[in-house]
């Protein structure tokens, strides 16, 4: 069906963040450019346009430069008055239980939140190196603790990040991140290169459009399976396709807005970068009851590759920016 449910964006905090714009642009070919080196938000794509946000928009239009980019989100453990709280800072390797809190000034757990996306919080780790992504359901006990398992498959870094808009008046939207470890031997993994398609279980996924800094455009990623567009997407969290991006280097977080469209093949998102640099993104869509995941790499502010035709039949074989896969937990 080409109706679908209405969503409304995650919060109007990142929105303000990162400066993104609405409408549905045209894909002028896929995000490319050469990464550099070093490593290191989230949205969902509905058929329905989200409601306008509150707070400001500094850097909206595509007028906007550069120097107009708000900073960045998702780097701060404490931001408006609220904290994130990690109980759990060194899980093991493997399956392993996480347990946090997000506490207000007065350190006190908050335990009344609104609901986004058919959630009250997400739940976002990630390795340092950006090569494992974890988008999980936490679930929240009567005295505000917030439970997950988590799979984290190698030792090393990672970074986790709590996106959530407290249940009180005139509230924002926050999204907080916090550092954790995993003991053992570690050895870094290079940043996937840039590519533009992604190949996660049987399907691929065409990334085209810009991401540029301090100016809004269209991320539009396509999904196929066989070589034949996939035209029933189904809604995940109320939605078609859910989009996270961190900065490599810091993995500075990025909301990136939803646009129309669905059920598929295409899942359309608009965005800014807050600079230059190169990005690892991770799209979530589900189909034929499962939810997946395809991760890309892109350089924001490099001269981008004109598209490549869609394919009319079976797809040969492409360079894939996989990640580990997985990706999914709910409590």
């Amino acid at each position: 069906m080409n109706t679908g449910v209405k969503i409304t964006a995650f919060a109007a905090a990142l929105a303000a963040t990162f400066g993104t714009a609405y409408g549905v642009g045209k894909g002028v070919g896929p995000v490319g450019g050469t990464p550099e080196k070093g490593h290191g938000g989230h949205a969902a794509a509905a058929p329905a346009k989200p409601e306008a946000e509150g707070g400001g928009h500094a850097g909206h239009g595509e007028e906007a430069g550069a120097a107009s980019a708000p900073a960045a989100g998702g780097l701060q453990v404490s931001d408006g008055g609220y904290t994130l709280a990690l109980d759990t800072p060194t899980p093991p390797v493997g399956a392993s239980t996480l347990k946090f809190s997000i506490k207000d000034a007065g350190g006190r757990k908050v335990t009344a939140f609104t609901t986004e996306h058919g959630k009250e919080l997400h739940f976002i780790v990630a390795s340092r190196d950006l090569t494992v992504f974890r988008h999980l359901h936490p679930v929240k006990g009567a005295d505000g603790t917030w439970t997950v398992q988590a799979d984290l498959p190698a030792a090393g870094g990672y970074k986790a990040f709590a996106d959530f808009k407290p249940a009180v008046k005139d509230a924002k939207g926050v999204t907080l991140g916090i550092d954790l470890s995993v003991p053992g031997a570690f050895t870094p993994r290079p940043l996937p290169p840039v590519a533009p398609t992604a190949d996660v279980d049987g399907y691929q996924v065409r990334l085209g459009g810009t991401l540029d800094p301090g100016k809004a455009g269209e991320l539009r990623l396509t999904v196929t399976k066989a070589g034949k567009p996939v035209k029933d997407l189904e809604p995940y969290l109320g939605a078609y396709g859910h989009l996270v991006a961190l900065r490599d280097g810091d993995l500075a977080y990025l909301h990136v807005h939803p646009n129309e469209g669905g059920p598929g093949p295409d899942v359309s998102f608009t965005a800014t970068a807050p600079s230059a640099g190169t990005y690892r993104l991770f799209l979530d869509f589900q189909h034929e009851g499962k939810v997946r995941t395809a991760a890309f790499t892109v350089r924001a502010g490099a001269a981008q590759p004109a598209a490549p035709a869609a394919p009319t039949a079976a797809p040969t074989a492409a360079p894939s920016a996989t990640h580990d896969a997985g990706g999914h937990s709910h409590g």
